[in-house]
């Protein structure tokens, strides 16, 4: 990777993990921060309670796993006793570093609250705030959410209802056009945020 390439997927692990402040990273851990390391992102994670806990720097390699994959890497390796080489531990800043092989770890699962997440900063753009595409969201249930969309130039609000386990990366790039379509259309008296719903639950 260039520098370039090097900063921009390190900022890109910073806003990913920015959820983990407010959040578990995993049971009893939590994030206290991302560093920036040649070719790799470091991140900051406390074990334990505020006062006999400790912090860990985990290391993962910009060039071998995307930044989508970091919380599930994460998991698997705060989940239990893992074993490292000590060729892959050191000491930075205080902390113990532990160097991860991405390529050697199955990432955990993503927790229905993440896959809710990934899909909300999929249809955000802080960049277009005059013409806000996704104004609002319920979780309605185990796996369900709804999303409350105004495409741009039309005054209605649809409220749109998809599954997260089943929900793709061409749901989410198609769902401008899906909302546009009227024979999806349906009242929604049940809901008084939105005017129109769209189910997408089976797309």
């Amino acid at each position: 990777m260039t520098h370039l390439e090097d900063v921009e997927q390190q900022a890109a692990v910073s806003r990913l993990l920015l959820y983990y402040l407010n959040a578990p990273i995993a049971e009893g851990c939590r994030l206290r921060g991302v560093l920036p390391a040649p070719a790799a992102a470091r991140i900051a994670v406390h074990a334990g309670d505020d006062e006999s806990g400790a912090t860990f720097l985990y290391e993962i390699p910009h060039d071998t796993v995307a930044p989508a994959f970091i919380p599930g890497i994460l998991r698997t390796a705060l989940a239990g006793t893992q074993h490292y080489s000590s060729d892959d531990v050191s000491t930075v800043m205080g902390m113990t570093l532990i160097r991860l092989h991405p390529e050697k770890i199955t990432p955990a699962p993503e927790p229905e609250q993440e896959q809710a997440l990934t899909v909300l900063r999929a249809l955000t753009d802080p960049g277009d705030d005059e013409n806000p595409f996704l104004i609002g969201f319920l979780m309605k249930g185990p796996n369900l959410l709804r999303l409350y969309v105004q495409p741009p130039g039309h005054s209605d609000i649809v409220g749109a209802d998809i599954r997260l386990t089943s929900t793709p990366t061409a749901l989410i790039a198609s769902l401008p056009t899906l909302i546009e379509e009227a024979e999806r259309h349906q009242p929604a008296p049940d809901d008084p945020h939105c005017d129109l719903s769209v189910d997408l639950t089976n797309w």
